[in-house]
């Protein structure tokens, strides 16, 4: 029996084909990029195999509305010309929107390395900030201006067929035919086809050839994370527990057998109530530094500073985002795959360092030069015994300068400086925390003229040392305040720049530097053990000589031993364990494999190493069962029912 398309269908296939063309095009000239590394013809295949059925699959979600509308539509309103019109401007609309599509997933492997992912999701919620940086760094009127010629030469190319087919008759059972079958299809999609089939490949660009843009926004629309124990290697949960443990020898433990993580810091001295200042520097990579080798003169501030600080040269950031990094200064958490902590369901009322200096009897505070809607950093910083502080509390009359992130860097840091002087003027006797986010060394790297000797929007190079300049003439703007001389100043990074990676995580650009300034207060020295950016937290907090209980899986590296020293190093996906130079790396369909680590943090050849594996695991898997069981909570938030599951969980795998 011979089955036909009915007419008045043909604009829907016409649109499934644009688009199944238009994706294999995309997968094609993103696997001759120069940075995309393929295996054999065996590999391609599959990339082109699993790639169609993602094609097909996209088109069978996208186009479901436009087939209901089309067989439901009677025949005397079909035929009409107002009708037609509109399905001519529906393929139009279409044509545009799939024509888009393979510019903005050429930009967004530019900067990621992938097809649309969570992070794509928030771009599309954070509209001003993207399509801001977008517009102010490529041609779009031209791009869109191309784009739409384009569609509507298309459009006209099958208009003809367009307006006969849009308005054919259709009979009640051919259009219930048409219906069952986009049910069906839609059904098999549903339930036999999942994001995780692209996954076939050791080789993170293979697997993202092998989907589909459109499917996989979608998809990672509906997950923003990934679930650890069902995606990566674990292990029993009382070996993992056990394993981290063993990170802190010689730790008071509360209530171990309950399958907690919470022990008793004890101080070695006498509290030291000293301000605090934290600054995070956007993209501040250890390789613009003069005191990390560079010769370009970007920080003459940060070297000096470097020479008179308390120097930990050896610091590793956890993520790729300027999110992950605040997770990870906060919460002294390792990274968990998927969305950060931040921008996550039940994030709120959790440990963190804020909790604990506001226990401490503090002032806490989050400034930030942008809006703190943007990345859910308000919310989370409010719900997290913070008070934060954004591009909205800072007045019109102070700002001369700010581009579509925020407010120049210098602004922010007179914004605190006033925040310091009215909170002790109102509280004398009370300290302060201060966190710090700044914006100015992100794209388009624009600044007040006539701060520094490289012009505005030419480059990383000038955000660099205008973000330089700004710290150093905050320094000397504290420096006339009489708080300056209890303040203690701690200047890290969010997150290297660059620092996109794959499998093999790039991890020479995830080193990040951190300075800790108090002149009379801490002595210089430099630090070169092996540390990671969780470890800021309970390090400075160490300064401070805090009693406190803490959760915290990060440690005090001025306290632990040596054989502790690890980092963690992450992108949404990847999660990268190092130790005694080397590294284990664990991805999702629990691949777990350990590389070699030259000195400047390349990655290197393959090696074996079981013993890393599972203490890599460990880490990652106690951190994800620590947020997810409700277990990071502040402790008079943890809900019992939370702590029985997890008492039961460690004796069913107890450690053998």
């Amino acid at each position: 029996m011979r089955v036909s398309l009915p007419s008045r269908l043909v604009p829907v296939a016409l649109a499934a084909g644009l688009l199944v063309a238009l994706s294999s095009a995309t997968r094609l000239a993103l696997a001759l990029r120069a940075d995309v590394a393929l295996g054999g013809p065996a590999e391609v295949l599959q990339i082109l195999l699993r790639g169609l059925m993602f094609d097909l699959s996209a088109a069978a979600y996208l186009l479901a509305v436009p087939v209901l509308w089309l067989a439901l539509l009677p025949d005397r309103l079909a035929r009409t010309w107002l009708h037609r019109a509109l399905v001519l401007a529906w393929f139009a609309a279409s044509a545009f929107g799939l024509l888009l599509l393979p510019v903005a997933e050429w930009l967004f492997w530019d900067e990621f390395g992938a097809r649309f992912n969570f992070i794509a999701v928030d771009y599309l919620i954070y509209t001003r900030e993207v399509l801001g940086n977008i517009w102010q760094n490529y041609p779009v009127g031209w791009v869109l201006g191309g784009i739409a010629a384009l569609a509507l030469a298309l459009t006209a190319l099958v208009a003809r067929p367009l307006w006969r087919t849009g308005g054919a008759p259709l009979s009640w059972h051919t259009a219930g035919a048409g219906l069952a079958a986009s049910a069906l299809a839609l059904g098999c999609v549903a339930g036999f086809v999942d994001s995780d089939a692209k996954s076939f490949s050791t080789r993170d660009a293979a697997n993202e050839l092998a989907g589909n843009g459109l499917y996989d926004f979608f998809a990672a629309n509906r997950r923003n994370e990934l679930d650890f124990e069902r995606f990566y290697a674990t292990l029993p949960l009382g070996e993992a527990l056990a394993r981290v443990r063993k990170g802190f020898p010689g730790a008071d433990w509360i209530a171990p057998e309950a399958g907690g993580i919470e022990r008793h810091v004890r101080a070695a001295g006498k509290e030291r109530r000293m301000h605090v200042v934290l600054v995070t520097v956007e993209s501040l990579g250890a390789e613009f530094l003069g005191a990390y080798g560079n010769a370009d003169g970007l920080t003459p501030n940060l070297d000096r500073l470097a020479r008179e600080s308390l120097w930990f040269t050896n610091v590793y950031a956890t993520g790729n985002r300027t999110v992950r990094g605040l997770e990870a200064v906060t919460l002294a958490l390792p990274p968990t795959p998927g969305q950060s902590i931040v921008r996550r369901p039940n994030n709120d009322a959790l440990f963190s360092l804020g909790s604990v200096f506001e226990d401490k009897g503090y002032g806490v505070l989050f400034a930030y030069g942008g809006y703190g809607y943007f990345d859910n950093m308000n919310a989370f910083f409010d719900a997290n015994d913070y008070r934060a502080v954004d591009r909205r509390d800072i007045p019109s009359g102070r700002i001369a300068f700010e581009n579509i992130w925020g407010v120049a860097d210098e602004h922010l840091f007179d914004q605190v400086i006033d925040e310091f002087d009215r909170e002790l003027a109102a509280r004398p006797a009370r300290p302060l925390f201060a966190h710090v986010m700044t914006t100015s060394n992100h794209q388009p790297f624009t600044y007040p003229e006539g701060r520094i000797d490289i012009p505005p929007g030419t480059g990383r190079g000038g955000a660099v040392k205008y973000s330089d300049f700004a710290i150093g003439r905050f320094l000397e703007k504290a420096r006339a305040r009489p708080w300056f001389a209890d303040t203690l100043f701690v200047i890290t990074a969010d997150h290297g720049a660059s620092a996109r990676g794959s499998s093999q995580i790039p991890v020479e650009r995830y080193r990040i530097p951190l300075l800790v300034y108090a002149p009379g207060l801490v002595a210089p020295a430099r630090v070169d053990r092996l540390m990671s950016q969780i470890d800021i937290a309970p390090t400075l907090l160490g300064l401070l000589e805090f009693d406190y209980y803490s959760k915290f899986l990060g440690r005090d590296v001025l306290r632990a031993p040596p054989g502790t020293d690890r980092a963690f190093v992450a992108n949404y996906q990847t999660l990268g364990f190092i130790r005694g130079g080397r590294i284990a790396v664990l991805e999702p369909k629990r691949r777990l494999r350990v590389f070699e680590l030259d000195p400047q943090g390349h990655v290197g050849a393959r090696a074996s190493d079981p013993e890393l594996e599972r203490e890599a695991v460990a880490w990652y898997q106690v951190a994800a069962h620590a947020f997810r069981s409700g277990l990071y909570r502040d402790e008079e938030q943890v809900p019992p029912q939370a702590r029985a599951a997890v008492a039961q969980r460690v004796a069913a795998h107890a450690v053998r």
